[in-house]
């Protein structure tokens, strides 16, 4: 079956080329600060849906993966900053404190339109940061690109304390979930 992810992301078609998945990648044009949503849940899967629906009404046939990774604390939604100071002000806002990473995703097969969508989300511990920490940190230049200004496979380890549930979503794409959901569509992982 031809797979299609939906995202320019590096770290996602790192993760499932991990995963032992052929893919091809083809990014959506999705406006996501159009989006609107009453909950981060609902909004995280719906962009996710609308990535994929993009990519795949440009397609005749094969699985199209689209997923979007948010930032939440206290009902405040993360996403990309837009600048060093937005950068400094979410890590700020994340010092010494458990918020939640989520990543919703969604499969459409563009010849079936069988949809499926999911979200995981994992708490993840901050510690306490200080201004020079923040500063070292968004001077390295990779929150720039990340949801909630930070990646905790890259530098952004060092701010985490620690975190529970899946580390490969707090990455971008939760692998034991999109596995499981692919083998409804009849991708095996394993075998």
């Amino acid at each position: 079956m031809n797979i299609v992810l939906a995202s320019a992301s590096p770290r996602r078609a790192e993760l499932l080329r991990q995963i032992g998945i052929a893919f091809t990648v083809e990014a959506s044009d999705i406006d996501e600060n159009r989006v609107q949503a009453d909950e981060p849940q609902k909004w995280v899967q719906y962009v996710a849906l609308e990535k994929a629906r993009d990519v795949a009404k440009k397609m005749e046939a094969g699985l199209v993966l689209g997923a979007d990774t948010i930032v939440v604390k206290e009902e405040k939604i993360l996403g990309k900053p837009e600048s060093p100071e937005d950068a400094l002000e979410m890590l700020e806002f994340l010092s010494g404190s458990v918020h939640e990473v989520m990543t919703g995703f969604a499969l459409v097969d563009t010849l079936s339109q069988k949809v499926i969508t999911d979200v995981e989300i994992t708490q993840v511990k901050f510690r306490k940061l200080t201004l020079k920490e923040i500063q070292a940190y968004i001077a390295s230049g990779e929150p720039m690109d990340k949801a909630g200004a930070y990646g905790i496979q890259g530098l952004g380890c060092l701010l985490v304390e620690g975190i529970s549930g899946c580390y490969f979503n707090v990455v971008g794409l939760p692998l034991y979930k999109v596995a499981q959901n692919l083998r409804d569509f009849g991708v095996e992982t394993l075998g």
